[in-house]
């Protein structure tokens, strides 16, 4: 066997030669990378689309948050505003609540003192009435007043006002049969009383028929004029006759009584009558009373009680205050006395 020397070349195998490619993978690759391309293209608009919707819903989050934020604010408020509300309501509800239990006991106060109220409500009217019926010289308060009382009392229907009704009863059938004060008739009385004053006859007055000389008349009924001795004689006895008067004189003031002070009792006597007018239309009968009895005094201390117009005028004065008096309005007392009664539980 030969040996080969050991710096001899080795030849190498000879490589297979490369395979040629074909057009058709080419397109292919070409196809597969374009189609990704435009894969990866519709993913990145995609993407983009994505991002934007991203970011608009991101900026409307944003929004809603501070929308969100300023209707908690709000609501916070609200929440504060009705807790305030809330709180006075139930302070005044607490404040209702006691006005309520204080009203209770007002009412059931009132219910236990019902009687002892009217009792009370029912004096006071006929009090009031009664004031007002001396103010105004008219019975018409006092009779409207005893009415509303005597309906308020039926319809309590308690037993223990029964007295109390029959005094109410009682007065007002007084006051229907009392004399109605006739207030313009008294003042036409006065008037008259003033026009007589001009009239009467003083005590210590020579009066005219006193002093007149008789004359003579003829078968016809003519005055025969006297002869001049006769007159001249008729004239000396009437000068002596003058000179001395023998009256009966009652009152020793009436005799001192000069003629100016006739004329300022005249004027004295005229005032009096017309302070009791006054009086009457003030409605103060006490002061006219008086007056009229000052009047009736210097009429029988000063006047003439033989003559006509003396007497007139006593009668008139007299019959005015006779007619003053009975024109009072009545007093209640029965009224008054029957509930005082029934206000102290007897």
């Amino acid at each position: 066997m030969t040996s080969m020397p050991d710096n001899a070349p080795v030849s190498e195998p000879s490589a297979p030669a490369a395979p040629l490619l074909r057009p058709w993978k080419i397109w292919l690759a070409l196809g597969v990378a374009a189609l990704a391309l435009l894969v990866s293209v519709a993913l990145w608009q995609k993407l983009a689309r994505i991002q934007e919707q991203l970011a608009r819903q991101s900026a409307d989050a944003g929004q809603q948050s501070l929308e969100a934020k300023t209707w908690a604010k709000q609501a916070q408020d609200t929440v504060k505003d009705s807790a305030a509300r809330l709180g006075l309501v139930e302070a005044r509800l607490g404040e209702v609540a006691l006005q309520r239990s204080q009203l209770e006991e007002l009412m059931q106060s009132l219910s236990r003192s019902r009687d002892e109220n009217l009792v009370v409500d029912i004096e006071a009217a006929l009090r009031m009435a009664q004031q007002q019926a001396q103010l105004t010289g008219s019975m018409e308060p006092l009779l409207a007043a005893l009415k509303s009382a005597q309906l308020r009392v039926q319809r309590a229907a308690q037993p223990r006002l029964a007295p109390v009704l029959r005094a109410l009863e009682k007065d007002l059938e007084r006051l229907s049969a009392a004399q109605v004060f006739d207030l313009p008739g008294l003042l036409i009385k006065l008037d008259e009383g003033v026009a007589l004053v001009d009239g009467l006859v003083l005590a210590n007055q020579l009066l005219p028929s006193q002093s007149a000389l008789p004359v003579k008349v003829d078968a016809q009924g003519a005055p025969v004029a006297p002869s001049w001795w006769m007159a001249g004689l008729n004239r000396f006895g009437q000068q002596l006759r003058d000179l001395v008067r023998v009256s009966r004189i009652d009152s020793p003031e009436a005799a001192l009584l000069s003629p100016e002070q006739g004329f300022f009792f005249r004027e004295n006597l005229k005032l009096k009558l017309l302070n009791a007018r006054l009086g009457l239309l003030a409605r103060q009968k006490d002061a006219a009373r008086n007056d009229l009895g000052s009047a009736a005094v210097m009429v029988r201390r000063y006047a003439d009680a033989s003559s006509r117009k003396t007497t007139q005028m006593l009668d008139l004065l007299e019959q005015a205050g006779l007619q003053m008096k009975a024109g009072e309005p009545p007093r209640l007392e029965a009224s008054l006395s029957a509930l005082s009664t029934a206000a102290a539980g007897r």
